[in-house]
């Protein structure tokens, strides 16, 4: 068996071979890419309308810029920390030369980048705040014409990763210990301590929920919550969180992405917890504002004081006179008083705070350099790279992963990589070397008991319930709660068919859009939306505004997702329905719920071929955000030749 030192010596050469193909493609995208395809994958705004700039409460240059140009139905990829940088376009095609200009021949438009990186602050809807080099370069910015902003390559993520393999690599002490634990495997060699004492009740939560907080409270080295779609994780993880802070004074929390740290912070703060909150939320409102760190560090007495002197610092340097020998004194002066109401700010705030949340990432920030934890949380901890893992954990002595790897992995973006095992997280590592530190949450709150049974039989041992108050929610009487509407019956080409495109194709085949968006078929997206509209008809519109029913719209193909949306916007009867109707990937949906799901398959080929949707853990999250009616629209000829999706035709058709 290989020892933890070889298989951490495997990752960092799987993470290389990643970090090589994100960058190649990057270069790809710089290089070749149309501008017009770039804003259509959400990876660049471009025209920009440039707003006000000025330093923020963290002394930093900031920059507001504005999407224009009506593209509302592209979901951007924008968000807190993501390094940016800005380009002009001329697309007269007039060639402009610098050592980064690139010509990108197919949108017939030259395209010079400004020689600097920025960061993402934060994005709300079309406005982003950007932060860049405080160097003088943001005039040339500015003053330019035709700016857009793009996505940059995030070497710095990268650059943390391999730092805490390295390290973990080294580690002595209570790292290299965790190490151990973690890739040694469970017969004889180490074992996960605990402690013992009795039980505690907990009278609102279920009993696997309780058995998987007294875990957490037990355990010495790890503990792992695995929570299926709909069995409260997150309700378990908080009152897990909430009986730890009985015991330590301070936790930090840390989870893959922005939005989930947003979401376990929000419910913490719910039950009274003092957050602070490290980087910038991904919803922009006062409630999530409220506890980052950029806005308590604004609201503290001394900062006033703070910011007066940096002010003096920024004049006295603008307006330094030759010759002026009290110049250094003056500014040492200034920079020693501003760093000591920075220190004792920062004090301040770091010992009122119980819990300190932050992306994976994110906690190596400079603000927590030094700090030491008992216990950390991870969320989500089945999308998170194992390297972005290790990043926190060097800071606390024991770790609770929270998370179900029956669901979203992480991406990966080399094939090679993903084969070699990258897409493998340390919380499955962990279920599959210490099954003994897992709880798995049994009780499932969200959907119809049929909807359910599919996903608990293939992915969880048929080990999970549906709550009585959910077992037979449905929206009409005697409605079949999962459907599948078989495209192969109509494929046959049709002159008269509504769906009908002049094409040789048979009507609902899959359409190849290009390698970044995949595909589309777009008798499907409107069958889809015209089975919306008699499902509809069917409730009547009083009941579904009284009641508020929404609808989520699911394709895995971000191209058929963009045609879903716009279609839908051309639709009269949705209309007065289009606040209660989201269209998007399944990536989109993670976490979320909707009382009804459709889900646009989009595959049909007479090959069989079904390209990432073997991914069958993109499914479980697909067909489980359905309350109460679930409907999926695929050729099922295409799809059934694959064993697990013959399986769910089977299942539907026998409801």
């Amino acid at each position: 068996m290989a020892t933890a030192l070889q298989e951490l010596t495997q990752q960092r050469l799987l993470l290389q071979l990643e970090y090589q193909t994100e960058k190649e493609a990057f270069r790809k995208q710089t290089e070749e890419m149309g501008l017009q395809r770039k804003v259509k994958r959400g990876d660049a705004w471009w025209p920009l309308r440039m707003g006000k700039s000025y330093y923020n409460s963290l002394n930093q240059l900031v920059v507001e810029v504005f999407r224009q140009g009506g593209e509302d139905e592209i979901e951007h990829n924008f968000e807190f920390g993501r390094p940016v940088c800005f380009f002009t376009s001329d697309t007269s095609g007039s060639s402009q030369t610098s050592q980064t200009s690139r010509t990108s021949h197919s949108s017939h438009s030259s395209i010079h980048y400004f020689p600097f990186t920025a960061t993402v602050s934060y994005v709300d809807g079309d406005r982003m705040v950007v932060s860049v080099p405080d160097n003088g370069q943001l005039i040339d910015v500015q003053s330019a014409e035709n700016v857009g902003i793009q996505l940059f390559f995030d070497e710095t993520s990268y650059k943390m990763m391999f730092e805490a393999l390295d390290r973990v690599m080294k580690a002595k002490g209570r790292l290299g210990y965790l190490r151990d634990l973690f890739y040694s495997g469970g017969q004889g060699g180490m074992k996960a301590e605990t402690f013992s004492f009795a039980p505690m009740r907990f009278p609102y939560l279920n009993r696997t929920q309780e058995d998987a907080v007294n875990k957490v409270l037990r355990a010495k080295d790890v503990a792992i919550v695995h929570g299926p779609p709909g069995t409260g994780k997150t309700t378990t993880l908080v009152e897990a969180i909430y009986e730890t802070l009985r015991r330590e004074n301070q936790v930090l929390v840390c989870a893959q992405s922005n939005m989930a740290v947003d979401w376990i912070s929000e419910k913490l703060v719910d039950r009274g917890v003092n957050v602070l909150r490290i980087g910038n939320p991904t919803r922009v409102n006062d409630k999530m504002l409220s506890f980052t760190y950029e806005r308590r560090f604004e609201a503290h007495p001394d900062y006033e004081m703070l910011w007066a002197i940096r002010k003096a610092i920024r004049e006295l340097r603008a307006h330094r006179k030759r010759g002026d020998e009290k110049y250094h004194q003056k500014m040492e002066r200034l920079k020693e008083r501003a760093v000591e109401l920075e220190v004792r700010i920062n004090a301040q705030l770091f010992g009122e705070a119980r819990v300190i949340a932050s992306t994976l990432v994110g906690s190596s920030s400079r603000l927590l350099e030094g700090q030491k934890f008992g216990t950390l949380f991870i969320d989500e901890a089945a999308q998170a790279l194992e390297a972005a893992c290790w990043i926190p954990i060097r800071r606390v002595s024991r770790v609770v992963f929270a998370g179900d790897h029956c669901q979203l992995p992480p991406t990966v973006k080399s094939i090679a990589a993903l084969k070699g095992g990258l897409g493998k997280t340390l919380m499955e590592r962990i279920v599959e070397n210490r099954p003994e530190t897992v709880t798995l949450l049994k009780m499932q709150y969200r959907m119809n008991e049929e909807i359910m049974r599919f996903s608990s039989d293939w992915f969880y041992g048929n080990q999970v319930e549906s709550a009585p108050e959910v077992k037979y929610r449905s929206i009409l009487d005697l409605d079949i709660p999962m459907t599948w509407i078989d495209t192969s019956v109509f494929s046959e080409y049709s002159e008269n068919s509504e769906y009908s495109e002049k094409s040789a194709q048979p009507l609902f085949h899959e359409e190849f859009v290009g390698e970044s968006f995949g595909r589309i078929n777009k008798a499907e997206a409107e069958l889809t939306l015209l089975t919306l509209e008699n499902y509809f008809k069917k409730i009547g519109k009083e009941r579904i505004l009284e009641e508020r029913l929404d609808v989520g719209i699911i394709s895995p193909y971000r191209v058929q997702v963009q045609y879903l949306r716009r279609l839908l916007k051309k639709k009269e009867w949705a209309r007065p329905f289009r606040h209660l109707i989201s269209v998007n990937t399944v990536d989109g949906f993670q976490g979320q719920e909707r009382d009804i799901i459709l889900i646009s398959l989009v595959r049909s080929n007479d090959e069989g071929q079904i390209g990432f949707l073997r991914d069958l853990r993109r499914m479980n999250v697909a067909i489980t955000r359905a309350r109460m009616k679930l409907i999926i629209l695929g050729d099922a000829s295409t799809m059934t030749r694959h064993p697990f999706y013959k399986k769910l035709y089977e299942y539907i058709e026998a409801l």
